[in-house]
């Protein structure tokens, strides 16, 4: 397998995503059965590695490029294994707190030194955004949310987003209340690729892309207000407010909660590129690939599926996201695999983390 092409080009030394922007639920469904299995996952956060634990599998390998990001995940693991579910919530930011720097400092006595340097480094933006809120990504959004949204929308405006209503009555909100000329004119400045570039994502990712990213937000943030529920979506709370409202993301679900922590010694990880898996001659039963492929050239991007097919196991799933470069199965693999097309659609209406303008199910075939 290839060194990693974005690996050159990117830096890996900060937070990139201090909580995951990929839906689990959405993943757990396209993965399937798995108990039993071995799964690999991209670290990311680590948030998405946990939910696939509720697919009872044997392993899941975890890799990532980013210490800090393997930082994230070990920081939840402590998490989990030291503190409550409702504890768990507030030391991630997702419901308001007054006591993060005690819950920080409790779990980080369950990890390493290296960890713990890392993270009490980070201590005071914990208190004041929580261990889900000090990514670059998330500090992009902060700023869109404090200085920028309230110049275009009321509170009150913010507030009916998450007001639950049918699909009709959600068009309508959006037309004639949330979709201004002063809004679009918003996401045409502060989505921009320049923008974007340096504030939000790596500008490295956007090597591929074609077209305007502050379009693709715009048609993807009318999906997530009129063709989903926003008032079931994590993603859009914690973008417009800061918080996660009554909706969570999977892996911080209470009914979750204990299934994931009975199973935390499940995980194994590896620091580095997919290489770190697939070199080792196992094989797996599902990828969770997050939207790697996206930061690829072509050429490199057909290298890489093909060694990950190396490393599938006969009726494997890969599962992963397309943002603004598409990217589905290259040409020379067409014969191995089987798209799994009804999976895909249906789940595409489901998915929250509305980012994202493909969802791509593909199998190995036995």
């Amino acid at each position: 397998m290839p060194s990693s092409e974005i690996e050159a080009k990117a830096d890996f030394d900060h937070i990139r995503y201090a909580q995951l922007w990929e839906d689990a639920d959405v993943l757990t469904d396209a993965l399937g059965a798995c108990a039993g299995g071995t799964l690999v996952s991209i670290c990311s956060a680590g948030d998405n590695a946990l939910a696939m634990l509720t697919l009872d599998p044997a392993k899941v390998v975890v890799v990532d490029l980013s210490p800090a990001q393997i930082a994230c995940l070990k920081l939840r693991i402590a998490a989990y294994r030291t503190l409550s579910h409702p504890e768990f919530i507030e030391l991630t930011g997702s419901r308001s707190c007054k006591r993060r720097l005690s819950l920080l400092s409790r779990a980080l006595e369950e990890t390493d030194a290296e960890t713990r340097a890392f993270w009490n480094a980070l201590a005071p933006d914990v208190d004041r955004y929580g261990i889900g809120g000090v990514g670059k990504f998330e500090r992009y959004f902060r700023i869109f949310r404090t200085w920028l949204l309230p110049l275009v929308h009321s509170r009150r405006t913010i507030d009916d987003v998450f007001v639950s209503r049918d699909p009709h009555a959600r068009e309508a909100f959006f037309d004639t209340r949330f979709n201004t000329f002063r809004w679009r004119l918003l996401l045409n400045v502060f989505f921009s690729r320049f923008v974007m570039g340096r504030m939000g994502r790596d500008k490295a990712f956007f090597d591929h892309v074609e077209g305007s990213p502050a379009q693709h937000v715009a048609r993807r943030i009318r999906h997530a207000g009129v063709d989903t529920d926003p008032s079931q979506n994590p993603y859009l709370h914690w973008i417009l407010k800061g918080t996660h409202g009554n909706a969570l993301p999977m892996a911080w679900r209470a009914e979750h909660y204990d299934t994931i922590v009975s199973r935390l010694d499940r995980l194994d990880i590896r620091p580095g590129s997919l290489e770190a898996f697939v070199s080792t001659g196992e094989k797996a039963d599902g990828f969770n690939l997050s939207d790697i492929f996206e930061y690829m050239s072509p050429e490199v991007f057909a290298q890489v599926y093909g060694s990950i097919l190396s490393a599938a196991a006969p009726g494997a799933r890969l599962v992963y996201w397309n943002m603004m470069v598409p990217r589905r199965v290259p040409e020379q693999n067409k014969e191995r695999m089987k798209t799994l097309t009804d999976i895909e659609t249906r789940l595409k209406t489901r998915d929250m983390a509305f980012f994202y303008s493909d969802f791509v199910v593909e199998q190995v075939r036995a």
